[in-house]
């Protein structure tokens, strides 16, 4: 199963990402981690939510190739809807949601782990939006939450990336730790988090959503209507055949700091 799930004993649960070959998600993986989520949320015994991926790295964005083998349009509005459920999903879940990052965050991920109340990373991770050399826009919103906004600007415009330890200093990430070591920092915080009262955890949550300075999901819908003009442009169309073309996977342009458009490996 790409998208798994369990709750250990403590009320911490863990939602598991895998779909190789670099967690590029179809449309059916989106609207799964958005199901998962939304259930432990309703489960009165989960205290908090870790959010991890196992493999290269934590997540490349959709998969262009299933969007370029559908015809007509039901891959692209289902992986843009997807997409915003699973978002919505972690911002609303009613505990809180830790997550785990290991190598690239890209595209899709940056708006799982934007939404997220808590990240922690390892050394090797980074965080980028190549939606523009994929014809696409789209979790801005989410790096704006991750990064200063003139930083979030220009790594939209290049397509370059941030690292963990600059998340770190920006104060968006909460630890950076070896490789290694990322499942058991994850655990660490979500078991101080599970060890409070869960009646005040959960009120703590509603509140501090309640006070976002951020409307993330009309802030993202909004970046979604500028990815439909590109689509009916026929801009993204020719973007994602040249991304396939190339052996692409996700909306992903990998590798630290760069605007070269290479693909996890």
């Amino acid at each position: 199963m790409p998208v798994t799930s369990h709750v250990n004993e403590n009320g911490v649960a863990a939602v598991t990402v895998d779909c190789p070959p670099v967690n590029a998600l179809r449309v059916a993986d989106w609207y799964a981690i958005a199901d998962q989520l939304t259930s432990l949320g309703k489960d009165p015994d989960v205290r908090v939510v870790i959010l991890r991926a196992v493999g290269r790295g934590f997540n490349a964005g959709v998969d262009i190739k299933e969007m370029q083998a559908t015809e007509g349009f039901d891959a692209l509005i289902g992986a843009n809807r997807g997409c915003f459920a699973a978002f919505a999903a972690v911002y609303d879940c009613p505990v809180p949601v830790v997550a785990a990052v290991h190598g690239f965050c890209l595209g899709g991920g940056i708006g799982l782990v934007g939404n997220a109340d808590v990240i922690v990373a390892s050394e090797d991770a980074y965080f980028g939006l190549p939606e523009v050399d994929r014809g696409a826009l789209g979790a801005a919103t989410h790096l704006s939450r991750l990064v200063p906004q003139h930083k979030m600007r220009a790594m939209v415009y290049t397509s370059t990336t941030a690292t963990a330890a600059e998340l770190h200093a920006f104060g968006s990430v909460w630890n950076v730790v070896p490789r290694d070591n990322l499942d058991a920092a994850a655990e660490e915080v979500a078991g101080a988090i599970a060890a409070k009262s869960p009646a005040v955890i959960r009120a703590a949550k509603e509140s501090l959503n309640g006070i976002d300075p951020w409307d993330v999901k009309r802030s993202y819908r909004f970046e979604q209507g500028f990815t439909f003009e590109l689509n009916l442009s026929g801009v993204a169309d020719e973007h994602r055949d040249a991304f396939v073309a190339k052996g692409g996977a996700g909306t992903s342009a990998p590798g630290t700091n760069t605007t070269s458009g290479e693909r996890p490996l």
